[in-house]
């Protein structure tokens, strides 16, 4: 049982932090498969003040399959500790009971067969009911959204963003932070945070990029079982590198390290009690970022989409990872006195669609504002006879099928797809609707290229990537996981320096070497350049998914892999 761990931390003056944390105790129930929503949601209240921290909803309004990652490789200090663990390691790092709900929430392992069993997971009324069952206990509970909310879904692309909005408000949010937000464009971002937004879009990282100067609020400060909160917002540094700069030019970003220091010094100067990061770094980087800024209480994470059971302590900081895709609800009660943080307890919600009862006034908004478009939503293009999962440091087979019809629908020998961390699975059997296709490649610049590049230039774009993902310093870790390939092979030894990682770059068609001043055709998606013209991305898979008919493939290896 998780909850078996506690933690005993450096002593805070005369105290020690004390937590506990885990799912609760219902892991025996895994044989009888006879979770209930009262057992999901049982919690002894603890403390003072309660954080609720939902992150990565990626627009994901209703139930989905989500399977998390095969890879997820550690480099430097990271190496070999949580998040950078999967699979069985995964199960006995945290002793997890194998094929029990917790093992198929957390893991890749048997995921087509628990699926069976224990069914879809997330739904944003399923989450409605969470938080409603939490404030019912905790009326003063603070309802926290790391961000990567407002894009990743047909309907928030069709909207721009309007229906997510209007569910996050429903919910009762209290303040967020951003990413993706941002490829709606400034305007649109604008609009929403001084129209339509009930809470604070906070960004104390973010900057105007003529005048230097801070451009959002970066923190708001709450009064809650009378403890003063102070929660300030770390928006994603990289934005600028890993999206489309020409959308937001107004804007610069950054990790400013200093600046988060300069904020929790003049937070804590106005007295307050407790002092909450609500970031979206990526993991890695507010580990790091957690043992250089002192004063910082606790860190909501988020970016990177890891799904942790137990905190992570850092000093005196604790780093809460929540998941992604509505999968699961973080609530952490804390022990705030006299200006210290003395005690925790924590638990992961998992959200199981099939024991969590709907919140009947958020499913009716949600059921509202899909009804423009339900037509175009669920028509059936195809379907799988294949599980198609998109999650992991490496490419899966949703990467393998789009990459596929990239080539196929664009006539190219090489595709190049993204190495985003969104986008929900299909189980075998499942049918293909247009809006699971928009679930993996729904964005604002999905135009699907085609050009010429040398061999050379595939190996810089290739090297950087990487370099981007595996870089020691997490500081130099800028967004994504490796971008996926197809007719391409490649190996990787992800413990070099940039420029020695990549080698072996071949035509997997054919087995031919690639040549450095050779051309080849490739075609691609995402790219950041302003004026990018192709079909869109979504179009390209439509059409070839309707040309399958039926969709059957098993998992490549296009990447060999050393140095793990």
């Amino acid at each position: 049982m998780i909850t078996r761990r506690e933690f005993l931390q450096a002593s805070v003056a005369a105290s020690a932090i004390v937590g506990v944390s885990g799912f609760g105790n219902w892991s025996k129930l895994a044989a009888q498969q006879a979770l209930t929503q009262d057992q999901l949601l049982a919690f002894d209240d603890f403390g003072n003040v309660t954080l609720v921290h939902i992150t990565d909803i990626h627009a994901q309004m209703r139930p989905i399959w989500f399977r998390e990652p095969e890879w997820n490789i550690g480099v430097g200090d990271a190496k070999g500790k949580p998040p950078h663990v999967v699979g069985r390691a995964f199960i006995d790092m945290f002793n997890l009971t194998p094929a029990s709900p917790e093992a198929y929430a957390l893991t890749y392992e048997d995921f087509t067969a628990l699926g069976k069993a224990y069914g879809r997971m997330g739904g944003m009324d399923r989450v409605a009911t969470v938080v409603k069952s939490i404030r019912a206990a905790r009326p003063e509970a603070l309802i926290l959204d790391g961000g990567d909310t407002w894009h990743g879904s047909m309907t928030s692309f069709l909207t721009k963003g309007q229906d997510v909005v209007n569910v996050m408000n429903a919910l009762g949010v209290e303040a967020m932070t951003s990413h993706w937000e941002w490829t709606l464009g400034t305007e649109r971002v604008k609009e929403i945070v001084e129209t339509q937004l009930n809470f604070p879009f906070l960004g104390a990282n973010i900057f105007d990029a003529e005048w230097d100067e801070p451009a959002f609020e970066p923190y708001t400060i709450f009064e809650r079982g009378g403890v003063r909160i102070a929660v300030i917002g770390q928006a994603f540094p990289y934005l600028p590198i890993a999206n489309p700069k020409w959308m937001f030019p107004e804007y610069s970003f950054g990790i400013r390290e200093e600046r988060m220091q300069e904020m929790v010094d003049e937070v804590r100067a106005a007295g307050v009690d407790l002092v909450v990061c609500l970031s979206h770094n990526g993991f890695d980087v507010d580990r790091k970022m957690a043992g250089r800024v002192q004063g910082i209480d606790v860190i909501l994470t988020g970016h990177t989409h890891d799904a942790i059971p137990e905190p992570v302590l850092v000093g005196e900081t604790i780093l809460i990872a929540s998941g992604s895709h509505g999968k699961f609800v973080s609530r952490l009660d804390l022990d705030v006195r006299d200006g210290r943080m003395m005690g925790f307890r924590h638990k992961l919600i998992p959200i199981f669609a099939d024991v969590i009862a709907p919140d009947a006034d958020m499913a009716a908004l949600i059921d509202t504002e899909r009804a423009p478009f339900k037509d175009q939503l669920e028509e059936k293009i195809g379907t799988t006879e294949s599980l198609l999962y998109r999650r992991g440091n490496f490419q899966g087979t949703w990467d393998d099928l789009i990459c596929d019809a990239i080539r196929s629908e664009r006539d190219a020998q090489i595709a190049m797809s993204p190495g985003v961390r969104w986008g929900a699975s299909l189980m075998p059997g499942d049918a293909i609707t247009r809006e699971d296709i928009h679930n993996v490649t729904s964005m604002t610049y999905g135009a699907c290229y085609r050009t010429e590049m040398t061999g050379e230039t595939l190996l810089t774009i290739l090297e950087d990537v990487a370099d981007n993902l595996f870089n020691p310093d997490p500081y130099y870790q800028q967004g994504g996981d490796m971008v996926r390939v197809g007719g391409l092979g490649f190996s990787i030894d992800v413990s070099q320096d940039i420029g020695k990682r990549i080698g072996n770059l071949t035509l997997t068609d054919t087995g031919e070497a690639i040549e450095a001043a050779k051309s080849y055709t490739v075609a691609g998606w995402a790219s950041v350049n302003e004026g990018t013209e192709g079909p869109q991305i979504w179009d390209v898979v439509e059409s070839h998914i309707r040309k399958l008919g039926t969709v059957s493939l098993d998992p490549r290896a296009p990447v060999q892999v050393t140095g793990i």
